[in-house]
């Protein structure tokens, strides 16, 4: 087989990993530019189509669903058949499920677009499961930098696609499809070319060589591993998994009610736009630096950074007064921050507690429970903020994040 030539050569292993990396970064710039053209229209897509603004929230529930349903089959299909094509039939799913979205919208069949919706949301999880092939054949001390180099590149795509709008309705538009389905004819394209970059480029597969350079290792060694290893291996998977989830939940938790908290104070879409921009800016762009200290100060420490700054970032959202712009900046951009710090150290203890020969099953359902924790954020912000108010939802996301100090405080201990 190909990739058990690369075994025995360090050497050629390190050209792969570079190469892997670029592979994975190419299909990020197209995989987000897919992510974000769609999003920006899904709700007025679906408000046009069914004549309310009471639905125009069910696009990104469906895209949620059908993200949470991908992200454990894209895992299960990686792990079997390697990261080459679990990823790429990923990508070329959202790319069926765009152009369903287009047919659904020139028919005007509702039913139709919101099962093109569901399988467009394939493309989600794919985007964020592509993080973890450039991992596989990282060194231990450079995996979050391995990360973080993918999430970079994602952010090239998240921002070319929304200013791509208009200029895609326009195509939409002289080839007579409805105006609102140009976002999603450039989602097709982008999510099909992203899964064809993998398809051609990611081989040998990174998983597999992986795989087979543990095999070796542990032959070589012929003995079995401690208890206490599997035991410290199942905490990393757990610890990982709940430093991610707990960071999803307050970032959307408080990101989805800041738009609607500024509207209710007089502000206009222009400066809600702006907001949101320098907290998207703040998730993604810190992503080459926190690799780096991820990598080198530590995991836990990162993990626990992570937890502080979004309860900082939950402190100054609440008490900002509501006109002040700069304040509210201040605070969705530390929100970005904070979540940036969460998911790229929980991702490297994840990673450092698995195996390759179950990391990719792994890694697919920890990103299942990421998915459905951002919907259920979503959806308890608006209950909370209602109930209450938008500070009480603010403070309330700041403190539960301090829950992440003590738990990793306490996996550190049982690591050393």
């Amino acid at each position: 087989m190909k990739h058990m030539s690369y075994v025995d050569d360090p050497d050629q292993q390190r050209r792969l990993y570079k190469r892997t990396l670029f592979v994975v970064v190419l299909s990020q710039i197209f995989g987000g530019a897919g992510l974000a053209a769609g999003i920006t229209v899904g709700a007025l897509l679906a408000r046009d189509l069914l004549g309310t603004d009471a639905y125009a929230g069910v696009p990104t529930a469906l895209f949620t669903l059908g993200s949470a349903a991908a992200a454990f089959l894209i895992g299960l299909m990686s792990q079997r058949v390697g990261r080459r094509f679990g990823l790429a039939t990923g990508f070329m799913t959202g790319a069926f499920g765009a152009f369903g979205v287009i047919l659904a919208a020139t028919l005007e069949n509702v039913p139709l677009l919101f099962a093109a919706l569901l399988i467009y949301g394939a493309g989600t999880a794919t985007n964020l499961q592509a993080r973890y092939a450039g991992t596989d054949l990282a060194n231990a001390t450079e995996r979050a930098t391995a990360v973080s180099i993918a999430m970079v590149s994602t952010t090239f795509g998240a921002v070319a696609g929304p200013n791509l709008v208009e200029p895609m309705g326009r195509v939409a538009d002289s080839i007579g499809l409805p105006t609102l389905t140009g976002p999603f004819l450039l989602a097709g394209a982008a999510y099909f070319v992203a899964g064809l970059i993998l398809l051609i480029f990611l081989n040998p597969d990174p998983l597999l060589v992986a795989r087979a350079i543990e095999s070796k290792r542990k032959a070589s060694l012929d003995v079995t591993q401690p208890q206490s290893e599997d035991v410290h291996n199942r905490n990393g998977v757990y610890v990982g998994a709940f430093v991610m989830v707990l960071s999803q939940i307050v970032m959307v938790a408080i990101m989805t009610m800041t738009p609607v908290h500024m509207r209710h104070h007089g502000h206009e879409l222009s400066a809600v736009g702006l907001v949101i921009g320098f907290h998207i800016g703040a998730m993604y762009l810190p992503s080459l630096v926190t690799g780096v200290l991820v990598d080198k100060v530590g995991r836990e420490i990162m993990a626990i950074a992570s937890g502080v700054t979004l309860f900082f970032a939950g402190i100054v959202a609440a008490f900002a007064p509501a006109d002040s712009l700069f304040l509210l900046i201040v605070g969705l951009v530390l929100l970005g921050i904070g979540w940036n710090f969460g998911l790229i150290s929980g991702t490297a203890i994840l990673v450092d507690a698995t195996t390759p020969e179950t990391r990719a099953k792994t890694q697919g359902s920890v990103d299942v429970w990421i998915a459905l924790s951002g919907a259920s954020g979503g959806m308890l912000s608006g209950v909370i903020a209602s109930q209450s108010s938008y500070l009480t939802l603010s403070l309330l996301g700041g403190i539960v994040s301090l829950v992440l100090v003590p738990l990793v405080l306490w996996y550190r201990r049982q690591s050393i």
